[in-house]
């Protein structure tokens, strides 16, 4: 096996044509090949199948499948290097967010993460373009831009403000239905604002993906056209039967409330809000098991904040051992399935010819053993290997 240092490598590599020899291929829509050569040319997936060239990258001993996507993060969210707590980013410089957001970007890449959605600040902008230009190393970035809720306006406000943050070049829409866990998820935007919302982001041919903890805003939000219900921690099953019905996807996160938990000192949450997260991990365990047993299709986001960013495959693990999802149907929400609710399912979050090549490979097989997600080795975007070692 040919080793490359943890550095992003020349622009040349993207006309390279590389082979791999793989061992055990998943392919991201649960199939599994094994003993297939990849070969990889001009950033794309140009032939697969057995062979016998001879192999720039001998994968044999690993498990390989498509690149990871994590359907909701917040790159920019960092601790403050002087006091350790969760940074005051209002405070900062736009350059000194767009920093630690490109830290952060690294860090996701290097776990195995090829895409990422990131919901949403203006700083994400500046990463993603400079990622997207080959001057920064980092996964695909789509982002929202900015955040609205119930203080953005009135429906007709809410509509300016879709088609402002289109001509600012965001990817998607993000909307706040309900309050906060810690604040008691309740519906907060009216249906009239989400109706605005939803309608127009769809008029504008972008996805809107909503925050909603409780029915009431989740049902509001399916109603009014949005695309995907994010958290959802305490939704019934009439509402995920109309998400079902409705092809709304289900972004369930549990990453995001073990790392308040796990790092409660550095975010200083009151007593009663790291009471309700806390008590909201069995719920979501239990709509996560009701979604797929009412064929809702459930898609894999972290909600990563500081201190989750490189530690994105431990949703995979709460998810298994928490809510009983089987690993297969795990990967797949993080590879065909989330590119297909991104709108990306002819491009991305499958091994086959013509895709990008995005792709990941670990120590052991997590179809097996669902903590080899955490033993990343190899790591190739759009046909450039950025991680090839322990």
């Amino acid at each position: 096996m040919r080793l490359v240092p943890l550095i992003l490598l020349s622009l040349s590599a993207l006309s390279q044509t590389l082979v791999l020899q793989t061992g055990t291929v998943l392919d991201g829509r649960g199939g599994v090949l094994r003993f297939q050569q990849i070969t990889v040319r001009n950033g794309r997936i140009e032939s697969l199948a057995p062979g016998t060239a001879k192999a720039d990258y001998d994968l044999r001993s690993l498990t390989l499948m498509p690149g990871w996507i994590d359907t909701h993060v917040h790159l920019d969210w960092h601790f403050d290097p002087a006091t350790g707590k969760l940074a005051n980013r209002s405070g900062e410089s736009p350059a000194q967010v767009a920093l630690f957001a490109a830290e952060n970007a690294w860090l996701t890449l290097m776990a195995g993460f090829t895409t990422v959605q990131s919901v949403g600040s203006a700083t994400d902008a500046l990463v993603r373009d400079r990622i997207n230009n080959g001057s920064l190393p980092g996964p695909a970035i789509l982002t929202s831009l900015r955040q609205i809720n119930n203080r953005s306006g009135d429906p007709q406000a809410i509509r300016a403000l879709v088609r402002q943050t289109k001509a600012e070049g965001a990817d998607v829409i993000k909307l706040f239905a309900t309050l906060g866990l810690g604040a008691g998820g309740e519906q907060s935007m009216t249906d009239a604002q989400l109706e605005a919302a939803c309608s127009e982001a769809k008029a504008q041919g972008l996805r809107a993906v909503v925050h909603a903890i409780s029915s009431k805003g989740a049902t509001a939000a399916v109603l009014a056209g949005c695309t995907s219900i994010e958290h959802g921690d305490y939704l019934d099953d009439a509402t995920l039967k109309l998400m079902a019905a409705r092809g709304v996807y289900f972004d369930p996160n549990f990453l995001v409330l073990h790392n308040y938990l796990d790092l409660k000192d550095k975010f200083d949450f009151p007593a009663a809000s790291l009471a309700s997260l806390e008590k909201a991990i069995a719920p979501s365990a239990d709509v996560l098991k009701r979604a797929h047993a009412l064929g809702v299709k459930v898609v894999f986001g972290t909600d990563a904040v500081a201190g989750a960013h490189g530690r994105n495959a431990e949703e995979f693990i709460y998810r298994v051992r928490e809510a009983g999802e089987k690993p297969a149907d795990a990967l797949i929400s993080a590879t065909s399935l989330a590119a297909e609710s991104l709108g990306l399912s002819k491009k991305i979050g499958t091994v086959g010819v013509g895709y990008d090549a995005d792709l990941v490979a670990t120590e052991g097989n997590p179809l097996d053993d669902i903590t080899a997600v955490r033993r990343v080795v190899f790591v190739m975007r759009g046909g450039r290997v950025y991680r090839n070692g322990k």
